[in-house]
C-alpha cells in the first residue's frame, strides 16, 4: 500500500540545499502591477462621464425618447427596415455569387460584363443609385417586355422595389468580390481532382469549392448585413418608410427631432448589436477544422477583460 503523501509543507517548500548541494532561498512572488490600465480606465471613465453629463446639460427631453421607443408609427418603421435589409441581401448575395462565377469563367465576355458591373456599382455612392431608380419613371414612361410584361414605370418604381434595387444591387458587387475570394482560397487540386473525377466544372463549383469557400465568405457576409441595417436609412429620401422615416415624421410632427433621432439610434444599436452576436456564433461555427481552438465566447471574452483588472502573480 503507498503512503499517503503529506502536500502541505510542498507548497511553501523552506530554504535548504538543491540536488547539486547548493543552498537556494524560496522564490518569492511579487504581485504585478498594471498601473497602465487603471490610469487608462479612470481616463475613459472620467470622458464618458463628461459626455454624459454634457448631454444631460442640453435641453432634451427624455421623457420623449422613452415614450416614443415603442410607438407603433416607429415599430412598423423597424420592421420595413429589416424586410428590405434582409431582402436586399438575399438580393446581393445571389447577385455575388453569379458575378463572381462570370469574373472566374475563361469566356471574355462573361467576365468583362462582370468587371464591369462590379467596377460601376461599387465605384458610384449607393445614395446616388437611390435617386437614379427613383427617377427612372422621367425617361422611361413604361417598361416594355413584349408580350411578357408591360406597364408604366411609376406603378413598378414603388418606394420599396426602388430600395430594392439600390440596396441590392450595389450589395452584389460587394459580395461578388467576397465570393471571388472565397472561391480562389481554395486549392485548385481540389478543382483538378474533381474533374478527374468526371465532374463537370458547374458540378465541381457547386460540390466541391462552394462549400470550403464559405469558411472565408461568411464572415465579411455578416459584416456586410450589419453595415446593410445602417445603410438602409438612406432609402428614407425615396419615400420609404423605414426607421429613419417613420423616426423623422413623428419628430417633424411632434416638435421633437432631435429626441426621434435619439430613438432611431436606440434601435440602430438594438439591431446591429443582436444580429452581430448571431454573426460571431455563425463565424464560430464555420471556424471548425480549421482552428486547434475555437475563439472564445462573447461572456468568455467580457469575463476575461474582467480579469485584466486584477492582479496577477509572476509564475516562476
Amino acid at each position: 500500500m503507498t503512503d499517503k503523501i503529506d502536500k502541505g509543507p510542498a507548497a511553501n517548500p523552506p530554504a535548504g540545499p538543491g540536488a547539486s548541494g547548493t543552498t537556494y532561498e524560496a522564490i518569492k512572488a511579487i504581485p504585478v502591477r498594471h498601473y497602465g490600465r487603471w490610469i487608462s480606465a479612470v481616463v475613459v471613465a472620467v470622458l464618458l462621464a463628461w459626455l454624459v453629463y454634457a448631454f444631460s446639460q442640453g435641453k432634451i427631453i427624455w421623457a420623449t425618447v422613452g415614450d416614443k421607443l415603442f410607438d407603433p408609427a416607429v415599430l412598423a418603421g423597424l420592421g420595413n427596415t429589416i424586410i428590405i435589409s434582409i431582402s436586399a441581401m438575399a438580393l446581393g448575395l445571389v447577385l455575388g455569387i453569379l458575378f463572381a462565377v462570370m469574373r472566374l469563367s475563361n469566356n471574355p465576355v462573361t467576365s468583362f460584363v462582370s468587371w464591369l458591373y462590379i467596377w460601376f456599382f461599387r465605384g458610384t455612392p449607393v445614395y446616388v443609385q437611390l435617386l437614379v431608380w427613383f427617377s427612372l419613371p422621367l425617361i422611361f414612361q413604361y417598361i416594355n417586355l413584349g408580350p411578357i410584361y408591360k406597364n408604366e414605370t411609376v406603378d413598378v418604381m414603388t418606394p420599396f422595389m426602388v430600395a430594392l434595387l439600390g440596396l441590392g444591387l450595389n450589395e452584389g458587387a460587394y459580395m461578388a468580390e467576397i465570393v471571388r475570394a472565397g472561391i480562389q482560397s481554395v486549392d485548385e487540386g481540389q478543382s483538378e481532382a474533381s474533374h478527374a473525377l468526371g465532374m463537370t466544372r458547374t458540378q465541381t463549383m457547386r460540390r466541391v469549392v462552394l462549400p470550403q469557400a464559405m469558411r472565408v465568405i461568411i464572415p465579411p457576409t455578416g459584416n456586410e448585413f450589419i453595415n446593410m441595417l445602417k445603410t438602409s436609412s438612406l432609402v428614407s429620401a425615396v419615400q420609404y418608410t423605414e426607421l429613419l422615416r417613420a423616426s423623422s415624421n413623428i419628430g417633424s410632427t411632434a416638435g421633437a427631432v432631435i429626441e426621434m433621432y435619439f430613438v432611431a439610434s436606440i434601435w440602430y444599436l438594438a439591431l446591429t448589436s443582436v444580429f452581430s452576436v448571431g454573426q460571431y456564433y455563425l463565424e464560430r461555427r464555420y471556424a471548425r477544422g480549421s482552428l486547434r481552438s475555437l475563439p472564445p465566447t462573447p461572456f468568455e471574452r467580457l469575463k476575461a477583460n474582467l480579469n485584466m483588472f486584477r492582479r496577477t502573480e509572476v509564475a516562476k
